[in-house]
């Protein structure tokens, strides 16, 4: 599959994070993103930092694409929409560093409860949602479920490569399911 890249004027790191086989990106001097200040964001899925994480979930840098999305969790609104999204994309993307890591029970818990998340998120207004990722929350839910029960990845991949163990994209519009 195709994986366009949102911010394709951006480098992805060094390597993939993976606990315990490589450097902890910013606690390790050794770490792709030690002394790196982070930027300043806002609680928006408009904004580069979101897009930011889309690129890096999409191309398999997980633990990455959790932090870039931590920063805008922490600044949305505690109970808004886009801080439940956020958390949801979150859990994800540690799902999928278990998926990566072979850890196969804490995936399936990670995947659903982000597809919970998820699935309370339909009872607002969501088109500004389905816009970003790409696809309708619904589907999110379900293909989050789906990738995992059934992963083919569930096995140690190579420590530092990243390595997409989902078979579906966030960000782009021609995905766009009705």
């Amino acid at each position: 599959m195709q994986r366009p890249r949102l911010l394709p004027q951006r480098s992805f790191p060094r390597y993939a994070y993976l606990p315990g086989r490589m450097p902890h990106p910013v606690r390790d001097p050794a770490g792709h993103s030690y002394r790196v200040e982070p930027e300043p964001v806002l609680p928006t899925l408009n904004s580069d930092e979101f897009a930011w994480g889309a690129d890096l979930f999409n191309h398999g840098y997980y633990w990455e694409a959790h932090e870039a999305w931590e920063g805008i969790w922490q600044v949305a609104e505690r109970g808004s929409a886009l801080h439940t999204l956020l958390k949801g994309l979150i859990l994800l993307s540690a799902a999928g560093v278990k998926i990566r890591e072979g850890k196969r029970a804490p995936a399936m818990r990670h995947a659903g409860r982000a597809a919970g998340l998820f699935r309370q998120l339909p009872k607002v207004p969501h088109d500004a949602f389905s816009q970003a990722l790409g696809m309708s929350l619904t589907t999110l839910a379900d293909k989050a479920e789906a990738s995992v029960s059934v992963a083919p990845v569930l096995r140690m991949t190579t420590p530092g490569q990243p390595e997409p163990v989902y078979d579906f994209i966030l960000g782009d519009p021609r995905s766009l399911a009705p």
